[in-house]
């Protein structure tokens, strides 16, 4: 079989780890590479003497798929002109910076394979976690990061928070019934650090905790359900497993891990649906749903900022 035709639409920072990692995998072949700054754009194409195109209209025919990994605000517009002409996508998370966005891409894609980049779970750690989760009842996840200037179009919501929000609705399979969450703004005009606890109907409880101003790095994931408790780190692509058994005597195992790079696990993912015409692992709807959590939270955020500037505003 012949390699599939990839385009690369946006060639800024997470652009070139997409471009690696095409480049690294003999079942795709990069052939084209796309940018609003051309000289961006040249450069990147240098090493394999890529076509660098400059309208998204010029692609067809001459590429099977593209990856879009461009400001989120433009995800829609970009995703939609390559499906009208025929061409797959793999869209960088989220899928678009509003909901109404998000079904503009879904109604563009009968027909074509829609899968979002939700990079976590390809997470060789999450792989198995999945593997075991049975009833989940508490979730408590932290993923902090140092402040850069990259992904400042969007609060941290959209971009480190809304990882875990996707995993947890999946392992839960339900949206939550209620949502708490508090942020604040530090270095960016935009939410800067957030808390938040999504209350599910089953019971289930999720506290999660994303900043992008922290001192270290942290990307941990705690999740109880019956007689058990499993600690993953994320970073590390390990974890480990509690296990209470007959007269409350408490083992403990390593999780089973094959480690393997996200980046690489999820071009494959998205290559096989290429083929097969499946389902993605994490297509539009799925998506969307996680940034349809993701937007209730950023509104019970303005919710709470308003009731502390009350309470200030009333204090003596």
């Amino acid at each position: 079989m012949n390699p599939i035709r990839l385009a690369v639409v946006g060639a800024g920072a997470f652009g070139q780890n997409h471009l690696r990692v095409i480049r690294e995998n003999p079942r795709a072949k990069l052939a084209a590479i796309l940018d609003t700054d051309p000289s961006r754009a040249a450069l990147a194409a240098q090493p394999d003497n890529c076509p660098v195109f400059h309208s998204l209209h010029d692609l067809q025919g001459n590429v099977d798929a593209a990856i879009v990994s461009t400001p989120t605000t433009s995800h829609a517009d970009v995703a939609c002109a390559l499906l009208a002409q025929g061409i797959d996508v793999l869209v960088e998370k989220p899928i678009a910076s509003d909901l109404a966005a998000a079904r503009r891409i879904i109604h563009a894609s009968p027909g074509r394979i829609v899968q979002v980049g939700h990079l976590e779970r390809f997470n060789a750690a999450i792989l198995a976690l999945r593997k075991m989760v049975t009833t989940p009842l508490f979730f408590e996840i932290h993923r902090m990061s140092q402040f850069t200037a990259r992904s400042l179009d969007v609060d941290v919501v959209l971009d480190l928070m809304i990882h875990d929000i996707d995993l947890v609705l999946d392992m839960v399979q339900a949206q939550p019934g209620e949502i708490r969450a508090a942020g604040i703004s530090i270095l960016s005009k935009k939410v800067d650090i957030a808390n938040v606890r999504l209350a599910f109907p089953s019971g289930c409880v999720a506290n999660i905790t994303a900043s992008r101003v922290s001192t270290e790095r942290v990307r941990k994931m705690r999740l109880f359900q019956p007689s058990q408790y499993v600690s993953i780190d994320y970073s590390r692509q390990d974890g480990a497993v509690f296990t209470v058994g007959a007269e409350q005597k408490i083992s403990f195992q390593t999780l089973q891990v094959a480690k393997i790079e996200p980046l690489k696990a999820q071009l494959d993912a998205f290559l096989d649906s290429i083929e097969t015409r499946q389902p993605p692992a994490c297509g539009a709807l799925q998506a969307s749903q996680a940034l349809e959590v993701a937007t209730g939270i950023l509104a019970k955020i303005e919710e709470h900022a308003s009731l502390v500037a009350q309470t200030l505003a009333s204090a003596p």
